[in-house]
C-alpha cells in the first residue's frame, strides 16, 4: 500500500514538474515593465528559474551601448525617472545602490535586479554577477523583451531588445529577441492583458524549440532568434520571416523638432532643439519583400533566425578576394 502511494506521489511530481526546466535569465529595453513581469510569471509557474535583470529606466534605441568603466553610483534625481524619483515603475528609488535588487513592494522575493545603465549593462549583470551567484555558471537561456514595440527592419541595428539576444548569443548561450506591439504598455498596473497572452505564446514557442532540441541547447551555436508578435493577439499563426529590405519606420534627423509634424504629434512639438523623429513607412512593400518581418509581423508571428556578429555570407568573402586581389596577395 506504501509503494502504491509512493508511485501516486511521484507521478503528481512528475506531471508538476517540467519536462525542462531551464536556468534562465530575462532581460529587456524598457526597465520594469508589464511584458516583463507577465513573462517571468509564466515561465516561473512552468517551473523554471528565472532571473530578471533590466535596465532601472527606458533605453530603448541605445542598441548595444556600453559605459566601460564608469562606476554605477546610488540613484539620484539627477538619474532618475521623472515620474518616481528613482527607476520606471518605482523598481528601486533614490538613493539605491546603480545596480542591485529591486526595492519596490512584490518584487523583492530575490528574482528582479535593475542596473542604471544601457541594456547591455543589464544583460551582463545578470549573466556576470546574478546568475554566477545563483548558479555559478551562465545559464540555459536568455531572452530579451518583449519590448513595448516592434523590432523590425533597420531598426534592429539600434535595437536594445536585439543587442541584448546578440551579446548573449555572442557567449554562445542560446538567445531570443521577443518585442510585442507598443499596446502592450501598462504604467498604472503592470497587468495588460496582451502581455500574459505574449508570454503564453511565448512559452509555446521556448516548448517546439525544446521538444525538437533532446538533451542538446535550444538553439545551435552561431544563431539567435528575432520573434515580433502582432497587435491583433486574437489567433495569431506563426511565419519564418527575413529582415529583408522593408522598414516599417522611418527616422530622419531634424533641425527643429517643433516645427516636425511627428514630434508635435508625441507631445515633442514645444521644444525648438535638434533631434531625431520617426514615422510609420509611406511605401507599399513589393512582391520581394512579402517575407520581411515588418510585413509578416503586422499579422502573425515573424521568427527570423539572426547570425552572430557582422562577417558577411561566404559569397561575400569571396567577392571581397577577388576584388582586392591585386591589392591583398
Amino acid at each position: 500500500m506504501k509503494l502504491k502511494h509512493l508511485a501516486l506521489a511521484m507521478s503528481a511530481c512528475a506531471l508538476a514538474t517540467p519536462a525542462f526546466a531551464l536556468n534562465i535569465v530575462l532581460t529587456n529595453d524598457d526597465g520594469l515593465t508589464s511584458n516583463v513581469k507577465a513573462l517571468y510569471e509564466a515561465l516561473k509557474a512552468q517551473g523554471h528559474d528565472v532571473i530578471v535583470s533590466v535596465p532601472c529606466t527606458g533605453q530603448s534605441g541605445m542598441g548595444a551601448a556600453v559605459k566601460y568603466f564608469t562606476p554605477l553610483t546610488p540613484l539620484s534625481t539627477s538619474n532618475a525617472d521623472s515620474k518616481t524619483g528613482g527607476c520606471l515603475n518605482g523598481a528601486a528609488s533614490a538613493g539605491d545602490p546603480g545596480a542591485g535588487a529591486m526595492t519596490r513592494s512584490g518584487f523583492t522575493n530575490g528574482d528582479y535586479y535593475y542596473v542604471n545603465g544601457t541594456p547591455v549593462m543589464a544583460t551582463m549583470y545578470g549573466l556576470d554577477v546574478v546568475a554566477i551567484k545563483r548558479w555559478n555558471k551562465a545559464p540555459d537561456l536568455v531572452l530579451s523583451g518583449p519590448n513595448e514595440g516592434q523590432n523590425v527592419g533597420s531598426i534592429v541595428n539600434g535595437s536594445g531588445t536585439v543587442s541584448n539576444a546578440q551579446f548573449a548569443a555572442a557567449r554562445g548561450l542560446p538567445s531570443i529577441a521577443l518585442s510585442a506591439d507598443a499596446t502592450t504598455a501598462d504604467n498604472t498596473g503592470l497587468a495588460n492583458a496582451a502581455s500574459v497572452t505574449v508570454a503564453r505564446l511565448t512559452l509555446t514557442l521556448l516548448d517546439a524549440l525544446r521538444a525538437k532540441a533532446g538533451s542538446s541547447a535550444l538553439l545551435p551555436a552561431g544563431v539567435a532568434l528575432n520573434v515580433n508578435f502582432p497587435k491583433d493577439l486574437s489567433n495569431p499563426s506563426w511565419a519564418f520571416t527575413r529582415f529583408g529590405t522593408y522598414d516599417l519606420y522611418q527616422m530622419k534627423f531634424v533641425a527643429d523638432l517643433s516645427t516636425d509634424p511627428i514630434a508635435k504629434a508625441y507631445g515633442l512639438g514645444s521644444y525648438p532643439y535638434p533631434g531625431v523623429s520617426m514615422s510609420n513607412a509611406t511605401a507599399t512593400p513589393d512582391a520581394t519583400q512579402a517575407d520581411n518581418e515588418a510585413v509578416v509581423s503586422q499579422t502573425r508571428i515573424s521568427v527570423t533566425a539572426m547570425q552572430i556578429g557582422f562577417e558577411h555570407k561566404p559569397q561575400g568573402q569571396a567577392w571581397l578576394r577577388l576584388r582586392l586581389r591585386d591589392l591583398i596577395k
